[in-house]
């Protein structure tokens, strides 16, 4: 079967969505804290969304608010008490999910002091999710790779595919994986959920087997609806059957997870 046909293979016998997901592992990359960046709202929020992970078939997940200075000016203590709380209202729901908590840090003028002072919020076994502006490069990213692996840090890039400015320049992708910076697809962008360009960037890193994690990078209800459609229209692990997706074995170590 080739690449394409496995991109719009459909389900012939089962169209639903249950389970969908297991081979995940971890969701290493959402907004489901409440109150705390531009996911979540509110603990009925955070609720609903961890029950459709559940019915997608994850069930592990590390929670990653922003931490983008001057707009999410989350820090470790702010994050632990935004999880806290969704902990103890899962517990009082009776939903078993195995939650934990980290951040998205976004490559800003801020960050390099956090680095120097190691006052992070890591995910599990020592790995660390960066992003940058959707609107212009960030100069910073090599250094920022570079400073984040002296700290004993493995640094992951959230959604490369949707950086536009990279999108005619495919080479950039190469060098920031030959830096040793890993990448993380956002499961929507395989679909024109962003768009058209961001669908076909990811299309041809997952040709490529770029991508080294998925993450659902769920902020809202609309996100969890999309993830439905997509995860019912894709057969998304035959897709990135050449990636080396990782999620299921790099974060699966309870004893190093942040509890």
């Amino acid at each position: 079967m080739s690449f394409w046909s496995k991109l719009f293979k459909r389900e012939k016998q089962d169209t639903s969505t249950g389970g969908k997901l297991t081979w995940v592992g971890y969701d290493m990359h959402n907004h489901i804290l409440p109150g705390i960046d531009d996911g979540s709202k509110s603990i009925e929020d955070s609720l609903k969304l961890v029950r459709g992970l559940q019915e997608l078939g994850i069930n592990k997940c590390v929670a990653t608010p922003h931490v983008m200075h001057g707009v999410h000016n989350n820090t470790p203590k702010t994050i632990r008490e935004a999880y806290l709380k969704l902990k103890a209202a899962l517990e009082a729901q009776n939903i078993k999910f195995d939650l934990h908590y980290s951040a998205e840090y976004m490559v800003d003028d801020h960050l390099d002091i956090l680095v120097q002072n190691d006052d992070l919020c890591p995910l599990p076994n020592r790995h660390m999710l960066i992003e940058m502006s959707y609107l212009a490069e960030s100069k910073a990213l090599f250094q920022i790779i570079k400073d984040v692996q002296e700290k004993g840090y493995q640094p992951i890039l959230a959604h490369p595919e949707r950086y536009n400015y990279y999108h005619q320049n495919f080479k950039v992708y190469k060098e920031i994986k030959d830096a040793g910076c890993m990448l993380q697809l956002n499961l929507l962008s395989i679909s024109r959920y962003y768009g058209e360009h961001v669908k076909s960037a990811a299309l041809t890193l997952v040709k490529s087997g770029m991508y080294d994690l998925v993450g659902t990078d769920m902020h809202h209800e609309k996100h969890l609806n999309a993830l439905k459609q997509v995860t019912a229209k894709y057969d998304i692990l035959g897709l990135l059957k050449d990636n080396p997706i990782k999620n299921a074995t790099i974060f699966d170590d309870s004893q190093k997870l942040a509890i």
